[in-house]
């Protein structure tokens, strides 16, 4: 066998082996999505605890999506959770991209000490963060409001990171003939660095619908009045009302899902090269 020919033959197997991988990781994440999907359509006859899993509602039925809309305010819930994201998601992209920027291009006295200092808030759990941050809010006189829900939540340290990358990655060129046009610190950073980051203001924006989406553990510790309650803790609700009946939770669980997949398939032609600008510099 010719080495050229061994090559190619060494280079199909490896191709076949990553692939046959990648298949395995695949079925392994979308294994349990694909069941949760047909427990919400299998009718109240079909065992959902078979094994080997049968995926394969017989037949299809909507009695469970019915049932879960009715029975908890489920309209109630997704408008809080879509007045929270209205609010929350563009507000911390606009602070988050504006304190990012003098991290990034600018030069200050104890601006590194400032940078690493957001960054080390990333390696406390978020469990970690929820007393103090209750105590604040409480002082603040902001429980059971949506207040004390949204203000914590504005800036992260992982979004600033991300910013502050996105940033770094433009040429210092465009700033310096921005500046002899004319334009000051606030005016350059909008109208010339703010609009060259759109791909990572994309990918932070799913982040962001996703954090504000899922939102459970904040909600319930701050919230007392359940008609402010958010999606995700109206669900755990859907759990209570429902006990055992894990097809209605299921339903309720895949109609929360679909703005998530909706958002994202929008917005993925950007997610992968906003993610690329992070991990340039």
């Amino acid at each position: 066998m010719s080495v050229k020919r061994r090559r190619g033959w060494l280079r199909a197997v490896k191709m076949t082996l990553m692939y046959l991988l990648l298949t395995v990781i695949a079925v392994i994440f979308i294994g349990p999505f694909l069941w949760l999907l047909s427990t919400a359509f299998k009718s109240n006859g079909q065992d959902v605890f078979t094994f080997p899993p049968d995926l394969i509602p017989k037949p299809p039925v909507w009695d469970q999506f019915v049932e879960a809309l009715t029975v908890i305010p489920f309209p109630r819930y997704l408008l809080n959770t879509f007045i929270l994201i209205v609010i929350m998601v563009p507000a911390h992209l606009f602070l988050t991209s504006l304190t990012a920027y003098p991290l990034a291009r600018m030069t200050f006295p104890g601006r590194n000490l400032i940078f690493y200092a957001i960054i080390g808030t990333m390696f406390f759990p978020e469990e970690g963060k929820l007393v103090p941050l209750f105590i604040i809010v409480q002082k603040l006189g902001l429980i059971d409001s949506w207040w004390g829900l949204i203000i914590p939540g504005l800036v992260g340290g992982f979004s600033v990171f991300l910013m502050r990358q996105a940033y770094l990655t433009i040429p210092k060129e465009l700033e310096e003939a921005a500046i002899l046009d004319g334009c000051g610190p606030l005016r350059l950073w909008w109208s010339i660095m703010l609009p060259l980051t759109k791909p990572t203001l994309a990918a932070l924006s799913v982040f962001s619908f996703i954090s504000v989406w899922n939102s459970f553990i904040w909600p319930l510790i701050v919230l007392k009045n359940d008609h402010l309650y958010p999606l995700a803790l109206g669900l755990a609700y859907l759990s209570g009302t429902f006990g055992d009946d894990v097809r209605a939770m299921a339903a309720g669980t895949v109609i929360s899902l679909v703005p998530i997949i909706v958002f994202y398939l929008l917005m993925q032609r950007y997610f992968v090269s906003g993610m690329q600008g992070a991990i340039k510099q």
